[in-house]
């Protein structure tokens, strides 16, 4: 059977308009607000309606919504203009309608606008399907709640200009993982400057490093691959082997690269740490704080030691941080995501396994209201971490 993020992926590439955005709270109603229907940013508008909306005035239209390739549902498309309100939201699903219910905050939703003006929507709350389509398409969730670009993105000239500098230096047909990430913050540093967030800012630093190592991935691949598929091939092998190296390397990449991340902002404020550390038989948590060393040595504090694991995404994955360091078990472990949401059932089963998440500040938002206070920012993190090194 087909997976729902090949469907997905399937209908986006013969779509005129592919919006994607992770459900909030709010979305799905764990905000304790009032809100109806599916958020759609303004950046988004031409996804539902040809003319922006009015202030002052509300604006609505239907339209029918295949979901999952299985369902009908008539929809009401809304701009909310009176008021103190501004705001588009997709809305009246009709009564029964699964998706916009807690245990799918975090959840990925897909909506497409086809060709002929009919719309197709997935709602894809399986971690490994949501990594399928964001890596299909080369997307950070930095890059979520907009409609998404089937080319190379549109860039600051200087932002361009460095990149096409980096990939005329190239003598390997790809860089490593660490390099993209090291070149991405090289470049990010020197066109927009701030290399003061390091410190002051680093939960914006870490989603702007992000967002152009993005830019830089996307624009590699278009100089290497770009004049070939634009050609054509010869078989359907030879597609499909260029296509699994270009789908491996992007999962590898999107791997790797918030650890890469986290390891400059760690270094960039002066904390101590290994990245990578065994701590027993094959275990490795992404970072030990203050070392290895100190996590083998008996007679270094325990309360003195923390460890923090990186996943983009961890709807799925969070319980492999449990028992990646015996002697912490105990003892709180800390998981850094840009996961966009995560539902109230799955976040009471970190609660009681001493699970706390670290998210960049703009994105705490996002998860349930009576969570919010007990999740850290990156910031936050930090701090903890240089008074326990102290």
């Amino acid at each position: 059977m087909e997976s729902l993020s090949s469907l997905a992926i399937t209908d986006a590439l013969e779509s005129e308009k592919i919006f994607c955005k992770f459900l909030s709270a709010n979305d799905t109603g764990e905000t304790g607000g009032h809100q109806d229907g599916i958020y759609i940013s303004k950046n988004a508008v031409s996804l539902i309606f040809d003319e922006p909306g009015v202030k002052g005035q509300n604006k609505e239209a239907d339209n029918e919504i295949i979901w999952q390739n299985d369902f009908k549902t008539t929809a009401c498309f809304k701009y909310y203009g009176q008021g103190t309100r501004n705001e588009y939201r997709i809305t009246h699903f009709g009564r029964g309608f699964p998706f916009l219910q807690p245990e799918y905050t975090g959840a990925l939703a897909v909506i497409l606008k086809l060709k002929d003006t009919s719309y197709k929507a997935y709602v894809l709350n399986l971690e490994d399907d949501i990594n399928a389509f964001l890596d299909y398409f080369s997307l950070s969730s930095t890059e979520t709640n907009r409609l998404i670009e089937q080319k190379v993105v549109s860039l600051s000239d200087r932002e361009e200009s460095a990149i096409a500098g980096f990939i005329r230096t190239l003598t390997v047909d790809f860089p490593t993982s660490e390099e993209m990430s090291r070149t991405a913050q090289s470049i990010q540093n020197e066109v927009y400057n701030h290399n003061e967030y390091v410190q002051t800012n680093p939960d914006r630093k870490l989603l702007e490093w992000t967002a152009v190592e993005y830019n830089l991935f996307r624009a590699v691949e278009h100089a290497r691959y770009g004049e070939t598929i634009a050609r054509g091939f010869k078989d359907v092998d030879v597609f499909i082997e260029m296509a699994n190296q270009v789908l491996n390397r992007r999962k590898s990449r999107a791997g790797k690269s918030l650890e890469h991340h986290l390891t400059a902002l760690f270094t960039g404020n002066k904390l101590r740490f290994t990245a990578q550390a065994v701590t027993e038989g094959n275990k490795r948590p992404d970072f030990i704080f203050p070392s290895e060393e100190a996590y083998h040595d008996m007679s270094f504090p325990t309360d003195k030691l923390i460890s923090l694991a990186a996943k983009t995404t961890c709807k799925d994955r969070w319980r492999q941080v449990l028992n990646e360091a015996d002697r912490l078990r105990s003892k709180q472990k800390f998981l850094c995501t840009l996961q966009q949401g995560i539902s109230s059932p799955q976040l009471e089963e970190m609660k009681a396994e001493n699970v706390v998440l670290v998210v960049p500040t703009e994105y705490i938002a996002k998860y349930p209201q009576q969570y919010q206070s007990e999740i850290w920012s990156v910031k936050k993190f930090i701090e903890y971490v240089r008074e326990s090194e102290a």
